[in-house]
C-alpha cells in the first residue's frame, strides 16, 4: 500500500510539474479533444486545459486510497491488493501520458491521440481483467451486480469469466489502432457487450445456486 501511495503520488506531483513548465508555452485555448481524423474538435481555457487532467488524477488516488477504509467488505480487498495497487499505479501513469499527449500537441509537436490511446485502453482492459480473476467480493472492484454481492460462489464464477472476457476485449481495443475511424467502436463495443452479458450471466448463475441449495421435498 505504501509503494503504490508512492509512485502514484510521484506520479501526480509529475503531472503538476509538467503542467507548469508548459504554461507559458502553450496557448489560451488549448485543444483537448480530437475526431478520428485526428483533428482538433474540442478546447478548455488554458488553466483546465493543464490542470484538469492532474486534478482528476488527485481525484481518482484519493478515491482509491479511501476504498479499503470504506468498504464494509474491507478484509476481501486486502486478500487482493496488490492487483488494485498495480491497477491504479497504471491507470495514472495512463493518464499522465495522455495529458502529456495532449500538451506537447498544443506547443505544435502533433502526435495523434487516435494512434496511442487504443493500445493504452487495450493494456488498461487487459488488467482489468487479471484484476478481475484475482478479486474477492467487495463494493467497488470487479464485477459488482445485486446478485454477485449476494454469493461468493456468484461472484467468483462472474469475476472469472468477465476477466477472461475483457482480456480479450483488451486485444480487440487495441487492434482499433488499426483503424482510427472505428477505433471507439473497438474500445467501447466489446467492453458495453461484456458488461451487459455479466449482469444477465451473474441473475442466471444466482437463480441456479438458489435451485440447487433447495431443500429436496420427500415424497
Amino acid at each position: 500500500m505504501h509503494k503504490a501511495t508512492a509512485v502514484t503520488t510521484g506520479l501526480i506531483l509529475l503531472s503538476f510539474i509538467i503542467s507548469i513548465y508548459f504554461y507559458p508555452l502553450v496557448p489560451e485555448s488549448m485543444a483537448t479533444h480530437w475526431n478520428s481524423e485526428g483533428e482538433a474538435d474540442g478546447y478548455m481555457s488554458k488553466f483546465w486545459g493543464l490542470f484538469f487532467m492532474p486534478l482528476l488524477m488527485t481525484g481518482l488516488a484519493l478515491f482509491y486510497l479511501a476504498i479499503p477504509r470504506i468498504d464494509p467488505m474491507k478484509i476481501n480487498i486486502l486478500k487482493f491488493k496488490k492487483y488494485p495497487e498495480g491497477f491504479v499505479i497504471f491507470l495514472i501513469f495512463f493518464l499522465l501520458a495522455v495529458h502529456l499527449q495532449t500538451l506537447l500537441w498544443n506547443t505544435g509537436i502533433r502526435i495523434n491521440l487516435s494512434a496511442v490511446l487504443p493500445a493504452g485502453v487495450g493494456v488498461l482492459f487487459y488488467y482489468i481483467g487479471i484484476l478481475m480473476q484475482n478479486s474477492e467480493r467487495n463494493w467497488f472492484l470487479g464485477i459488482r451486480t445485486p446478485w454477485t454481492l449476494s454469493s461468493d460462489n456468484v461472484w467468483k464464477k462472474t469475476n472469472q469469466l468477465g476477466g477472461k472476457l475483457f482480456k480479450v476485449a483488451g486485444i480487440v481495443a487495441v487492434l482499433g489502432a488499426f483503424f482510427p475511424k472505428f477505433e471507439l467502436i473497438f474500445i467501447l463495443g466489446p467492453a458495453l457487450l461484456i458488461a451487459g452479458f455479466m449482469v444477465v450471466y451473474s441473475y442466471f448463475e444466482y437463480r441456479k445456486e438458489l435451485k440447487e441449495n433447495e431443500p429436496q421435498i420427500k415424497t
